[in-house]
Parts: C-alpha cells; sequence; structure tokens
C-alpha cells in the first residue's frame, strides 16, 4: 500500500486516479511514500525520509526545494501543458483589454449618474470616444517562449489575423512541432521587441530569464507596444517597466503578479494570478500529476520530471530494481556486477541521465535479496535504490 500525502485542495479527478486498493491518500500522513501539492511551499525540513517522489500539479516548481530532492535521489513531477489552454485565454483576454481599453470604459460606466434613460444615452455617446482603442488584427504579436502555452497563443493569435513572430532559444523537437507554420522565427530577443505591437512571455523562470526584460530591452520596443506577462514574476523587471510607462516609452502593461513597484502606474493592468484558475486547468493539472506518481510508485517510470531524465520501461514478468546514481563512469558496470556476483540475471533496462544525476530501471528474473541492496546502496556514486516490484505472474 503506497501513502500520498496533500496539500492544497487537489481536484477530486485527480485523487480519484489513485487505486483505492492500493493506495491511501491523506493530508496527514507522517510516513509517506509521495507528496502532491500545489502551491504548498517544500522545503528540505519537510521532506520525510520515506519520500520517494514528489508532484506539483501545476507549472512552476518555485515552491519546492528541488536541489535538495536532487541530492536524495526523489524525481519532483510537474504538469507541463495542463493549464495551457487556461493561460492562452487569459493572455487573449489581457490582450483585449489592453487594446480596447475595457477596463476603464466599465469603470467610467460604472460611475456614470443619469436623470433618465435618454441622459444616459447621450453620457455614454459623448464620453465614448475616450475609450477608442485599437484592433488586435493586422497586429505584430510577438511570444517569447514557444511550448505548451507559447505555441496555443500564437496559434488563436493567427486566427485573429494577427501576425505573430516567436523567439525561443531552448525549442524543443516537440514544441516546433507543436507550433504553427506561420509564425516567423526571430533572431534576438530584441528583434522582436523591436518588431511586436503586443509582446507575450512564456518562460520558466531561471537565473538565465531572471529580470529578462529591463530597461534596456524596454528601450527597443515601439512606444504604444503593450507587454504581457502571465509567465512568472521576475521575468520582468517591475520597476524599470514603471519607468517606461511613466516616460511614455511603453504603451502598457499586463501582468498575472500585482506589485508594488507598478501600483497607480497608469497602463498597468494587474490580475491576481489567475493563468491556472479553472476548474478545468486544476482537473487537468490534478489528474497529470496523480498519473505521473502512480507509474513511477508502481513501475518506476519517470514523466515529466524536472530534475530527472524521462524514462520509461514497458512492463515485463521480472522483479524491477530503480537505481539512482551521480552521472558518473562506470557506475552502471558497477550495479550490474552486484547483481551478476549474486546470480541475477537481467532481462532487460534502461539508463538515462540528466546534469548531474542518472536513473537506471533493471528487469531481473528474481528479486534481489536485502543484502544485494544493501550492497548496491554503498557503492559509491548511487544516491538510492528501490525495488519496485517483485517478479510478475506472467498470466
Amino acid at each position: 500500500m503506497f501513502r500520498i500525502r496533500t496539500h492544497n485542495q487537489i481536484a477530486l479527478r485527480g485523487l480519484e486516479r489513485f487505486p483505492r486498493d492500493r493506495f491511501e491518500i491523506a493530508s496527514d500522513l507522517s510516513d509517506p511514500d509521495a507528496i502532491l501539492l500545489r502551491s504548498h511551499p517544500l522545503d528540505a525540513d519537510a521532506l520525510p525520509a520515506t519520500v520517494h517522489a514528489v508532484a506539483r500539479a501545476g507549472a512552476g516548481v518555485n515552491n519546492i526545494d528541488v536541489a535538495h530532492c536532487s541530492e536524495r535521489g526523489i524525481p519532483v513531477f510537474n504538469t507541463p501543458g495542463a493549464n495551457a489552454n487556461a493561460v492562452k485565454e487569459l493572455v487573449l483576454a489581457g490582450m483585449l483589454l489592453s487594446a480596447r481599453h475595457l477596463r476603464a470604459g466599465l469603470d467610467w460606466v460604472h460611475a456614470l449618474e443619469a436623470a433618465d434613460e435618454a441622459d444616459l444615452h447621450r453620457q455614454v455617446e459623448a464620453g465614448k470616444k475616450q475609450f477608442l482603442g485599437r484592433e488586435l488584427s493586422g497586429r505584430t504579436l510577438g511570444v517569447v517562449g514557444l511550448g505548451a502555452i507559447g505555441s496555443r497563443v500564437a496559434r488563436i493569435a493567427l486566427d485573429l489575423g494577427m501576425a505573430v513572430i516567436g523567439y525561443d532559444p531552448a525549442l524543443s523537437v516537440d514544441a516546433a512541432w507543436r507550433l504553427p507554420s506561420q509564425v516567423t522565427p526571430m533572431a534576438s530577443l530584441e528583434a522582436l521587441l523591436a518588431r511586436a505591437d503586443f509582446v507575450t512571455l512564456h518562460l520558466p523562470l531561471l537565473d538565465a530569464t531572471r529580470d529578462l526584460v529591463g530597461t534596456q530591452q524596454l528601450a527597443v520596443m515601439k512606444p504604444d507596444a503593450v507587454l504581457l506577462n502571465f509567465a512568472r514574476q521576475g521575468i520582468v523587471d517591475d520597476g524599470a517597466v514603471a519607468d517606461a510607462l511613466n516616460n511614455g516609452a511603453l504603451g502598457g502593461f499586463v501582468s498575472d503578479f500585482p506589485s508594488l513597484a507598478l501600483a497607480g502606474v497608469p497602463g498597468v493592468l494587474t490580475l491576481p494570478h489567475l493563468g491556472a484558475s479553472t476548474d478545468e486547468s486544476e482537473q487537468n493539472c490534478a489528474v497529470m500529476a496523480a498519473d505521473a506518481l502512480v507509474d513511477f510508485l508502481e513501475n518506476g517510470n519517470i514523466r515529466h520530471s524536472v530534475n530527472f531524465p524521462d524514462l520509461i520501461l514497458e512492463p515485463g514478468p521480472g522483479a524491477r530494481l530503480a537505481v539512482t546514481n551521480r552521472n558518473v563512469p562506470r557506475m552502471l558496470g558497477s550495479v550490474l556486477s552486484e547483481l551478476a556476483d549474486a546470480n541475477i540475471n537481467v532481462l532487460d533496462m534502461l539508463n538515462k541521465s540528466r546534469d548531474q544525476l542518472a536513473y537506471n530501471l533493471l528487469d531481473l528474473a528474481e528479486a534481489p535479496s536485502p543484502a544485494v541492496l544493501a550492497r548496491i546502496g554503498r557503492l559509491e556514486g548511487v544516491i538510492n535504490v528501490r525495488l519496485v516490484h517483485g517478479a510478475r505472474d506472467p498470466a
């Protein structure tokens, strides 16, 4: 019986993915095999020694001490793309809000005082000219980051008649296949910023992306351009944006991350981090995170981990052993040598590495004894060893 400790409110559809005859799920388990959470902060002190995996029902993992998890050989799973549609729709709403001055118009109408219906209509007709906007069709959208969300934003912008340019120096093969062919690639961020009427950011917050858009980058943008950040706070230098708006060097800024630096600045629209706040998104994230935990705990497979390589070994009849080690030479040979000394035959195996970690799945003719597992665990460079399951009945 696997034990899953939850934090935050996890959508029921996700919790239902755990077979109840093999999984116990609760928020107060003291010795869990895995932790499933959303935005709950999880540092090193909050990780019991029993934990084999952590899953975040969402894309960002800033609330998890990933480095510590890597040191202990604990994969951290996230759910890339599960909230992509929700964010895509909010980006579209942000562009429309800024292009048509909708918030200002709504506030103005709400504050109107009229003697009668005719007076109200006269005020509306006289005052609407102050909210003259512009259409999205025919404008150029720059998409920075062309992954699951960025590619969807690009597609909906093309459907609206916008020209779309993109920049992503880390574009994966899978992401490239998803990208509409009408998107024009740009050689640099600055080249994109200089051409776009609207710029939307869809990047993770890393050392390389912190303050990616600051004073220097804002200086090359069109003075009436609108910048949108529905990715992560910290990618944009909010102080530099405030200066640009106050100086008339930027047309608008729409962000999902409120900031004191932006409070009261004309041209700023901020939302209370609503990117993934839909029923559908929360359900998708919960299902994806739960499926990753079930497959890892029952089969040792890894999908959508932020610190481990993806590795999927199809089920076989043998016992399955998972070994995590530092990515150094001759580690796999040392593990195989211990198994050979114990006269245990290897039926199938996969080995992959990512940065400083390597992960191995080995299907064996029989389950190693506790003594053999202990010897493998003591090998220099081995981080952890887990007997995923014993030999299975071929029937």
